[in-house]
């Protein structure tokens, strides 16, 4: 069940849960109707713990917004979820399906789809046929149907009007015949959104959408995500702009150091503690008492002497 309100920042229309009112805002939070299942998911490079989550549940039908410093280990989590890397431990569930080894292209015919930072338009291929790849299950894919044309015909119409439709829709129709490569950053983004939706996904994980844009195109952006959650779709998205986090996110679950440290709504996440050391560093509001005033003094001095003694060894050696 959902209510809506107006947004008094945006003039958009923000979508509340009201499954969320009673979740504990608390970090591995069980949701009432999840659409994702995270359980003991573990992916190291090296030495570094780039991701540890215990437990994490996206919420079915509401607009998650994934946050933390850089370096939380948020896209890596993407990756792993849409089949894009391998984790070393853990599994993970889709509508009570695993997912664990399942290559992207099968995550995304299950129905989560996700799009990337960097975007992935194919440059060479015009705005249409980008969104042509994006539908499943065409019959003209395999080599024998291929050689029937009537086999296929039908099929490839309707995928094209649901095609002219979503670039209608996402205002790229007047580029349908041009090559994605002439798009701008912000259209890519926009293709790319658009892309995903020729799957007829169940779930849509944005990765940093408004990354990149203009202030203008985000707004627009950001009004599209909305519109994804209208359609009844779940969704994920990274973002740094705690503004946009406020003003689209239902829910917001936070990461730092791999770890999933907060969950809430966004309101609990700005004033929590762990949140705010995640970003600021701990102890970056508490007054020092004199002794540890003069012992900060005293290393930044005895930096600045021994950057001043390799300067003076450097021009003596110069001069020899």
């Amino acid at each position: 069940m959902t209510e809506t309100t107006p947004s008094p920042n945006t003039g958009f229309t923000r979508i509340r849960v009201d499954a969320f009112e009673d979740v504990p805002e608390q970090p591995g939070a069980r949701k009432p109707d999840p659409i994702l299942v995270v359980e003991s998911l573990t992916r190291r490079f090296g030495g570094l713990m780039a991701v540890d989550v215990d437990h994490l549940e996206f919420q079915r039908g509401a607009i998650t917004g994934l946050i933390g410093p850089n370096g939380a280990g948020k896209t890596t989590l993407f990756n792993l979820l849409t089949g894009f890397d391998k984790p070393n431990t853990g599994t993970w569930s889709f509508n009570g399906r695993p997912m664990r080894g399942l290559s992207a292209h099968k995550v995304a015919q299950a129905g989560m789809v996700r799009t990337f930072q960097l975007t992935k338009a194919l440059s060479r291929l015009t705005v249409m046929d980008n969104m042509k790849l994006g539908a499943t299950g065409q019959t003209g894919e395999r080599f024998f149907p291929s050689l029937v044309r009537s086999r296929w015909r039908g099929q490839e119409k309707a995928i094209e009007e649901r095609a002219e439709a979503l670039l209608e829709r996402f205002n790229l129709h007047h580029m349908r015949d041009e090559f994605a490569g002439a798009l701008s950053g912000g259209q890519r983004k926009l293709l790319e959104m658009a892309r995903a939706l020729m799957v007829e996904p169940e779930l849509v994980m944005l990765d940093e959408p408004m990354a990149g844009v203009n202030p203008a195109l985000a707004q627009t952006i950001i009004g599209h995500v909305r519109d994804l959650a209208a359609d009844g779709l779940s969704v994920v998205f990274v973002e740094h702009d705690m503004d946009v986090v406020r003003t689209v996110s239902d829910w917001v679950v936070v990461m730092a150091e791999g770890r999933v440290i907060a969950e809430g709504r966004h309101a609990s996440i700005v004033t929590n503690p762990e949140v705010i050391d995640a970003y600021l560093g701990r102890h970056h509001g508490t007054p020092l008492d004199p002794a540890e005033q003069e012992r900060q003094l005293a290393e930044a001095q005895a930096e600045i002497e021994a950057e001043l003694e390799a300067e003076e060894r450097a021009r003596e050696q110069e001069g020899a």
